[in-house]
């Protein structure tokens, strides 16, 4: 990989674990239902010159921008709101054993030992991240951030059956299927949306203009520019960059504590990501990367 490429890759981990950072500070005063809602629903009007020509598995494309869309982000979004954006951000790196797991169950993938061993690091880590000392249970925000693990894996094991389309196309189907459900799930379950976001004013319009061009745009259409270009054992293991900066710049930003529970989950969880990403599925051979796309 040349240092451009590095470089544009750090830039990307960058604005997706700010990303996550901004988007804690915003649904802890803006609804995060109607958040999710006006992003997607920005990204569709942006991106409204690639829904046509409609692609041609336009079924399969629902579905899986459903799952990497709409409820993935519903789940993410309330996670924010319950946890920190710390404890998501590494609670959501179980996003890639999901993937494995799911590779084995309906594709036939196969895995040895070290694979074996990293997905059960990961999943003890964000345990650890979860569980809530004072009492028996665990935390609403972290086991929020694991469903959304789950159903954005199971969106990316559907993209196989999928034919290869324009990132950008694929982008405007998974806003177009994705706003009006968040729409609906917010005016059924969420009050004073409009009075939350009048109240915050110019900075929250910044913040969603970045969600919209940085990230979702700029930072997922280079990701996949990246993964063609080079393999996916180079790519995956970098994408940890994420998290990590989610946990800096949320400590540094938000005052997020990094209490030694974090810390030790965390260091589990990302050691347990890092030693499946540089040993890719056979069956899925971007899972590695497929994962990361839509998290932030």
């Amino acid at each position: 990989m040349t240092a451009r490429d590095f470089g544009l890759l750090s830039l990307i981990c960058f604005c997706w674990g700010l990303n996550l950072v901004l988007t804690r500070w915003v649904v802890a005063d803006v609804p995060p239902l109607f958040y999710a809602f006006l992003r997607f629903a920005l990204i569709g009007i942006v991106l409204a010159p690639w829904l046509l020509p409609a692609p041609r598995q336009l079924g399969t494309v629902a579905l899986v921008g459903l799952c990497i869309g709409a409820f993935n982000f519903l789940f993410l979004f309330l996670a924010l709101k319950l946890g920190t954006a710390s404890q998501v951000a590494l609670a959501g790196q179980v996003g890639l054993p999901f993937t494995t797991i799911l590779s084995m169950m309906f594709l036939g993938e196969r895995i040895g030992w070290r694979r074996g061993l990293g997905m059960t690091l990961a999943f003890a880590g964000v345990i650890i991240i979860a569980w809530k000392p004072e009492g028996i249970g665990f935390s609403a925000g972290v086991v929020l951030a694991i469903l959304a693990a789950f159903v954005g894996s199971v969106g990316g094991v559907l993209m196989k059956r999928m034919e290869q389309i324009n990132v950008l196309t694929l982008q405007a189907w998974v806003a177009m299927v994705s706003w009006p459900v968040l729409l609906v799930a917010s005016g059924a379950t969420e009050t004073g949306q409009i009075d939350a976001v009048s109240h915050m004013g110019a900075p929250f319009w910044w913040v969603v203009a970045f969600s919209v061009f940085g990230v979702s745009i700029f930072g997922h259409g280079m990701f996949y520019d990246l993964v063609k270009r080079h393999e996916v054992t180079q790519i995956a293991p970098l994408t940890l960059m994420t998290p990590v900066w989610a946990v800096i710049i949320g400590a540094t930003m938000l005052g997020e504590p990094l209490t030694p529970q974090l810390l030790t989950g965390g260091a589990l969880a990302l050691t347990g990501v890092f030693m499946i990403a540089i040993r890719p599925n056979i069956r899925l051979p971007d899972a590695a990367a497929l994962w990361r796309r839509w998290t932030a």
